[in-house]
């Protein structure tokens, strides 16, 4: 029996952090990940943990110091947001091309500029491509689950790639919700010991870590990072379906909510899942075949599952909370139109930029989004792929 607790998204990150006990971690404050460090904080100063916490001068150097404790043989974690994920940009890449797998707790903010603190998904859109594996969080349980979760994923041998997970900077990081939490025992258990094979403090195997890779070798390297994170792909299964055993909650690559006989459905990540869970309800009341598919796996991208459960609706609406700036849609559009085209779904889908800066996304947003596509199954198609949702123009 799991213990009951009211927390807010940045709580419950911090408690599922103070349960997994990593042995460093370093952090520099930004909005709205602060209060991650800063709850975690008090649980090294109160010897709840055994963690060496590294109080660093940037976000920069927070991923620099993960990388190079986990280089050592340390289990490493952090947390950011936005313009803090940027500044990080180079140790990003770096940690993943190290075969590093240091978790990252971020939570999406809008990147700079203009100066915005509220949510959209722009940083986590921004490394989309860096190596790192990705799980998104629609509420507060999710994103704690997926902490759980992340190390034994990262440090299977079969992947060693480091990864994030995501949840929405205010709208779940500040907001209070019920939450089910392990026994700090069972979490313990689980998440399991950190054993490396190679690392710097190893003085059986002198190793290097890090050095120059020139046209002999990148191309190679870079091939077996791609293979880890499609390895990744069974490995996430595998773990989500042990925590299902341990708590009876069920996590895949995505969620399908009601979307067995739907005929219009909306693809989406986070916390905009929850508005159109209500909506979907609604309109299934009313006699409208609405479902919904919210994507928890967004690296790997689960490009045969996606295209295999749109392949039976007559119109898809995909939901983009940061724009490509490219002229053709959003991240996530360009991914699940892609991933039908290859697995040969021909389904009408359109592209919704939505929610840039934390603009609000209401149930009457969503709600035109589904009547968009009733009209597009009804005509069997449109012309109008790229829109934008709840924009002033």
């Amino acid at each position: 029996m799991g213990i009951r607790e009211r927390l807010s998204g940045n709580e419950a990150a911090a408690i599922a952090m103070k349960q997994i006990n990593p042995d460093v971690v370093a952090a520099f404050p930004i909005t709205p990940s602060t209060e991650i460090p800063q709850y975690f904080s008090t649980f090294v100063s109160n010897g709840q943990v055994d963690t060496e916490f590294v109080a660093v001068e940037s976000e920069h150097s927070a991923m620099t110091a993960c990388i190079g404790a986990e280089a050592a043989g340390a289990r490493a974690m952090t947390a950011t947001s936005a313009n803090g994920l940027s500044f990080m940009w180079e140790q990003i890449y770096i940690a993943s091309s190290l075969r590093l797998p240091i978790v990252l707790s971020l939570v999406n903010r809008a990147v700079s500029g203009p100066l915005n603190i509220h949510n959209d998904h722009s940083d986590a859109m921004g490394v989309r491509d860096s190596g790192w594996i990705m799980l998104f969080s629609e509420n507060n349980q999710e994103a704690y689950d997926n902490l759980l979760m992340a190390h034994r994923i990262a440090e299977h041998k079969d992947v060693l790639l480091p990864l994030m997970v995501c949840q929405d900077g205010f709208i779940t990081s500040h907001s209070i919700e019920n939450i089910e939490l392990l026994e700090d025992d069972k979490a313990k258990a689980f998440v399991g010991t950190y054993k490396p094979e190679h690392y710097l403090l190893n003085k059986e195997e002198p190793i290097a870590i890090g050095p120059l890779d020139l046209q002999a070798h990148l191309f190679e390297h870079k091939y077996q990072q791609a293979t880890a994170m499609r390895n990744a792909k069974k490995v996430i299964a595998e773990v989500s379906k042990e925590f299902e055993e341990l708590t009876g909650r069920k996590y895949s690559f995505f969620e399908e909510y009601k979307l067995e006989d739907a005929e219009i459905a909306i693809v989406c990540m986070n916390s905009t899942a929850g508005t159109t869970k209500f909506v979907v309800d609604q309109l299934r009341k009313k006699g409208i075949k609405a479902g919904l598919l919210k994507i928890r796996m967004f690296r790997p991208f689960p490009t045969e599952e996606i295209a295999k459960a749109l392949s039976n609706v007559k119109a898809v609406a995909v939901l983009d909370k940061a724009d490509s700036l490219n002229g053709a849609g959003g991240a996530l559009f360009e991914d699940v139109t892609s991933a039908m085209f290859v697995n040969k779904v021909q389904v009408p889908t359109v592209n919704y930029v939505y929610g840039i800066g934390g603009r609000d996304t209401t149930s009457n947003d969503i709600e035109s989004v589904y009547n968009d596509l009733i009209e597009i199954a009804n005509n069997g198609g449109t012309n109008n792929f790229y829109r934008y949702l709840g924009v002033r123009k």
